[in-house]
């Protein structure tokens, strides 16, 4: 995968961009000590051969630099730089997919880009404040890394093995990923959820006319599925929330083929309102 880099104010973004020319097209935000290295199953696919598919590393994550503004380590810190993108790749009428943090970026900007096709998110539960954190997430260590400036190997690697289907060995890239990492951005982002920190994403998601599509793995280990499904989202695609089988938290890594198939079907139905 070939970077190209952005100037957004003053810090430089990667952008990573399929062969495909077509529209529809998407922007795929990537979850948190990630980067767009996740979505190259998606990239280098099929699909991506055919739509226009570009994925973003956020400040302080993967070849991006980062922040140079501490508070961008934030909900709304990202959303604006997301929004820049989409403006600067024409990207604005484009399908957002947000996988984890990524997703609560996505519904976080979802006011700035109100010509979105749709939104699609995985991994990401929507929250109001106080965040319902216990009924939201499963308990499960790895959760605490999420927030820490400084991770252990030790830690390190229990967060990127709850990324996946239990047993699932866990791709190199995804643990380099995570010791490149700003420790500032998990740090900060922990500090930012406050009173204000971010918008109250049950209300987006119940307020929304744009449709969002939210796709679960079968064997997620943060993310309590059963959450969501009782969340009030009027424009939820296809009623119901997309299980992919046999995946985790990364299903677009675990399973990229039922994935793809998904976020095709997707983006065409999208396309066609």
């Amino acid at each position: 995968m070939q970077a190209e880099m952005l100037k957004v104010g003053a810090d430089t973004i990667a952008v990573y961009k399929s062969k495909g020319a077509e529209k529809p097209a998407a922007l795929l935000i990537h979850g948190n000590s990630c980067s767009s290295r996740s979505y190259q199953r998606q990239l280098e696919s099929a699909l991506g051969e055919k739509f226009r598919l570009v994925a973003m590393d956020l400040p302080g994550h993967g070849q991006s630099s980062p922040a140079s503004d501490p508070t961008t380590y934030s909900m709304p810190g990202y959303a604006k730089v997301v929004g820049e993108v989409a403006q600067q790749l024409d990207l604005t009428e484009a399908v957002f997919v947000g996988w984890s943090l990524g997703g609560h970026i996505a519904l976080e900007a979802i006011a700035q880009l109100p010509k979105a096709a749709g939104w699609l998110i995985f991994g990401a539960p929507p929250l109001a404040f106080p965040p319902a954190m216990a009924e939201a997430f499963l308990p499960n260590p790895a959760m605490g890394a999420a927030f820490k400036p400084d991770l252990t190997e030790d830690e390190a690697a229990g967060f990127a093995a709850a990324m996946f289907k239990p047993g699932t060995p866990v791709p190199d890239f995804f643990l380099e990923d995570i010791r490149r990492t700003d420790g500032q951005a998990r740090a900060r982002l922990a500090a930012s959820i406050q009173p204000g920190g971010y918008a109250d994403e049950i209300a987006i998601v119940a307020n929304l006319s744009a449709p969002l599509a939210i796709l679960h793995g079968e064997h997620e280990q943060l993310v309590n599925g059963a959450y969501i499904s009782a969340l009030k989202m009027p424009t939820l695609w296809r009623g119901a929330v997309q299980i992919i089988r046999e995946a985790g938290h990364a299903p677009h890594w675990e399973q990229p083929d039922q994935f793809n198939a998904l976020l095709e079907a997707f983006l065409l139905e999208t396309a066609r309102r």
